[in-house]
């Protein structure tokens, strides 16, 4: 029964559209309506500005950290502390307040990673960022994460992380099928110009 209210509470919070509130409050545009038509930080910060968009990445990352560290006071099991995790992820995914559309759920896997295994989160972390630098493509990044993370996940320890893991890796995979095709046809806009 308290993994069920966890697990519920976890959806719900990582249902809430930081990024759709944050830029149609504070300058008017509707995310999904422009840009790469996702509600998160990267098209934020390029409809909005770097502050909304740095704004956006840290409620998500807290979405998805918070009810993981508040369940670990009643929830024992790795397993199961993990498919709290996993919750706030497919929230962010199918929210519930947009008619269970979503973002891709990237930096609310980052929050749930570091509540669950941090140095798992941490290298997977800078790998990501090192990526991102290096291409100057956020979705490759973004694949790279979701490539480090069963494996540092495993290396560190936290087995019983190690199969939610996977499956968050498949689900990013799968949300980023469009960032996919365009990098593999050489179409994909560059967060950062390289020279």
């Amino acid at each position: 029964m308290i993994f069920i209210f966890w697990a519920a509470l976890a959806y719900v919070l990582g249902s809430i559209p930081f990024g759709l509130v944050i830029a149609k409050t504070l300058c008017s545009i509707d995310p999904r309506l422009d840009g790469s038509k996702n509600t998160g930080a990267t098209n934020v910060a390029r409809l909005c500005g770097t502050k909304y968009g740095i704004a956006t990445l840290v409620m998500d990352v807290f979405k998805g950290f918070l009810p993981v560290i508040f369940a670990a006071a009643w929830i024992e099991s790795d397993m199961a502390l993990s498919l709290v995790g996993l919750a706030a992820i497919l929230g962010h995914i199918f929210s519930c307040f947009m008619h269970f559309k979503g973002g891709k759920a990237v930096a609310t896997t980052v929050g749930v990673f570091f509540a669950l295994a941090p140095w798992a989160a941490a290298l997977s972390g800078i790998l990501c960022l090192g990526v991102v630098w290096l291409s100057g493509h956020v979705s490759m990044g973004s694949l790279t994460l979701a490539l480090a993370l069963p494996v540092f996940t495993a290396l560190t320890g936290h087995f019983g992380t190690v199969p939610v893991a996977l499956i968050v890796m498949v689900i990013l995979f799968w949300r980023h099928k469009d960032n996919i095709r365009r990098l593999a046809r050489g179409e994909e806009n560059p967060w950062l110009k390289k020279e």
